[in-house]
C-alpha cells in the first residue's frame, strides 16, 4: 500500500506526516499537533517543557522518544 508523505490540514493549520512503507507506520509531527491543540505561539518550547514535566513524573514513553527530522512546512 503506497501512501503519500503530505501535509495534512487540521483546523486550518498544517500537520506534517510521513508514511514508512516498510514498517507500515505513520509518523506525525508532535510539534504541529501541539500547535493545533494548544494555539501556542512557541510549540517547540511547549513540547520541551512538557517532556521535562513528564520525565519528572517518571513517564518512560518520553525518554524513549527520538526526534525524526521532517521536512519544513515551507518545503
Amino acid at each position: 500500500m503506497s501512501k503519500e508523505n503530505t501535509i495534512k490540514i487540521f483546523e486550518q493549520k498544517q500537520v506534517r506526516t510521513h508514511w514508512d512503507e516498510e514498517k507500515e507506520l505513520w509518523y506525525i509531527s508532535i510539534i504541529d499537533v501541539i500547535e493545533v491543540l494548544t494555539d501556542s505561539i512557541d510549540p517547540q518550547a511547549y513540547w520541551r517543557k512538557l517532556k521535562q514535566r513528564l520525565k519528572k513524573e517518571g513517564n518512560e514513553t518520553v525518554t524513549n522518544l527520538h526526534g525524526l527530522k521532517m521536512q519544513a512546512k515551507c518545503g
